[in-house]
């Protein structure tokens, strides 16, 4: 079988009999994505619908936050998410570390799943200085917002700091505000902050898949947040398409989603996810999901 190569977004896609599975990702998540598909022997290919990156306005709002007044009133921090972290150190680098004034009480660092990674003895160092015995780091069982709220407890009043996307030309999930109801519910008073902005690419974003459907193979399609699942359609109207049309061009695709609160998302837009992955600690749970759908395994993850 003849084999053709096509680079989109700087990452290569080859046309072999190995399965291909599309992905959705914003940049700074897919290369690790690509890597876990491409050792599973699949095929990837690389649509990216959204970024998440955090910009000056985004940085100089989450600075005003980490003025050690500012941070004094608070009693914990609940990071939803990895560039929510990346965005709080880069903001971090402008301001005077550490930047906790010293306390008697615990104060509480929240994060989900390997997310905790990026809150490494640097993170630490500059957050509250050598001493760390009175800051409490939680990275709950199941790596949800919800769980975040389940872990953090009653909050009797206290603030928790809560760096979020700011969404541009998408409409908001609800994950957000969800977020932010329960944390009232437990008793917190959330301080929201936009950290960062999730973006549309634009129109021409779903062209990849679109472009595929004159002969391609798509055996599998991924996504890890519900923004990219509104950011695809979104353009796929922009070429006359729907997702109809997708599984109709692909009648065996499956469609993945990382994690439940992504399944929602993806079902409230109209589009049945096949897998969900029950590990979504990390993308390695979906992955492990998708092979097993695709090669017919037994697996938990489904």
């Amino acid at each position: 079988m003849a084999t053709t190569t096509t680079t989109m977004h700087n990452l290569t896609t080859i046309t072999t009999n190995k399965p291909t599975v599309a992905f959705t990702t914003p940049p700074n998540y897919a290369t690790r994505l690509s890597h876990l598909l491409t050792l599973k022997s699949f095929t990837p290919l690389w649509c990216p619908t959204i970024t998440t990156e955090p910009t000056q306005q985004t940085l100089s709002s989450l600075a005003l936050h980490l003025s050690p007044h500012s941070l004094s009133l608070l009693s914990a921090i609940a990071f939803p998410s990895r560039t929510a972290i990346t965005a709080f150190s880069t903001a971090a680098l402008s301001l005077t570390t550490p930047l906790l004034p010293p306390r008697e009480d615990t104060f509480i660092i929240a994060a989900l799943g390997k997310d905790v990674e990026l809150i490494d003895s640097t993170f630490l160092l500059n957050f509250c200085g050598d001493d760390i015995s009175w800051v409490n780091v939680l990275v709950p069982t199941i790596a949800t917002p919800s769980g975040l709220v389940q872990l953090l407890g009653t909050g009797r009043g206290r603030k928790v700091l809560c760096p979020v996307p700011r969404v541009v030309g998408l409409e908001e999930p609800p994950v957000v505000p969800d977020f932010l109801r329960e944390l009232e519910a437990a008793g917190w008073v959330p301080i929201r902050v936009d950290a960062y902005e999730t973006r549309w690419l634009g129109p021409a974003c779903g062209k990849g898949v679109v472009e595929l459907s004159g002969g391609g193979l798509l055996d599998a399609m991924v996504f890890t947040s519900s923004g990219e699942v509104e950011g695809l359609l979104k353009s796929l109207r922009e070429f006359g398409w729907d997702w109809e049309m997708v599984r109709r061009r692909w009648p065996h695709l499956v469609v993945a989603a990382h994690g439940p609160v992504t399944a929602a998302g993806a079902e409230r837009l109209g589009v049945t996810v096949d897998v969900v992955s029950g590990r979504f600690d990390s993308f390695q749970g979906v992955v492990d999901a998708v092979e097993a759908k695709l090669r017919g395994l037994d697996s938990s993850c489904m």
